[in-house]
């Protein structure tokens, strides 16, 4: 996977954009001003619909299922990461798929067997899994350390602990036992065509983006607001889990 080299770039190419940094800074805190419904729950009405369905319901929880990835932030900030500088198909469709079955495994294996995890830790994991991609996508492994991480097997990690994060949630909800395998499938069937809608959204606006000069000039500046995003979602899960005790 590729990532910027600072070595071959010249100072004009990785100096920040202050403006873009502002804009991603403040689309960040808008996201963690959201409704703890839109960090790996489901909206409050939703939350109504699980707790008081009954047997195969398959429409619904697709519909839920896409409603939940496309409105998921830090799981689109992951995947933006995660494709910003994959420029073939087979590529991108090969990490998302990683990342799918990740998400799918866990979902499935954390509700059926009742694994409990504090939702507070997982989504600072997520949010830590920005961080790393950011990082991943700045060079700063193989500056540091002179390594590179195997990106596939990374993608493949942090999808198995998104999928956790939904689960947890899930099993707050009481999901009825009656069609539950059913409708599982079926909520992450509906992730995973939501996102591909989201990709499919970001990868339209990438690929106009990356035509223009301005891609390398902000290419720097994206991951860095990128990463900070990350740590801002990690602070303000830890501060949960700190006051939730």
């Amino acid at each position: 996977m590729h990532s910027l080299s600072m070595g071959a770039m010249d100072a004009s190419v990785v100096r920040p954009n202050r403006s873009l940094l502002l804009l991603l800074l403040f689309t960040a805190l808008l996201f963690l001003g959201m409704p703890e419904a839109l960090a790996h729950a489901v909206a409050e009405g939703d939350k109504g619909f699980i707790q008081e369905s009954s047997g195969v319901m398959v429409l619904p929880f697709i519909y839920m299922g896409a409603k939940h990835m496309i409105t998921g932030y830090d799981h689109l900030l992951f995947l933006f990461g995660v494709i910003f500088f994959l420029y073939r198909l087979k590529d991108v469709g090969l990490y998302v798929t990683l990342f799918a079955v990740g998400h799918t495994v866990t979902l499935l294996l954390g509700v059926l067997a009742e694994i409990n995890i504090s939702s507070y830790v997982i989504d600072a994991i997520i949010g830590f899994s920005v961080v790393y991609k950011a990082l991943d996508n700045l060079g700063a492994f193989q500056r540091w350390f002179g390594h590179q991480p195997n990106t596939k097997a990374a993608t493949l990690i942090f999808g198995l602990l998104h999928g956790f994060g939904l689960a947890t949630k899930i099993q707050e909800y009481e999901i009825s036992a009656d069609g539950l395998i059913t409708n599982l499938i079926a909520f992450n069937v509906g992730v995973e065509i939501g996102q591909l809608l989201a990709l499919s959204a970001i990868l339209i606006v990438m690929g106009y983006w990356r035509r223009t000069a301005s891609f390398w000039r902000h290419a720097y500046t994206a991951n860095v607001a990128m990463m900070s995003a990350g740590f801002l979602l990690m602070g303000y899960q830890l501060t949960g889990l700190i006051v939730s005790q």
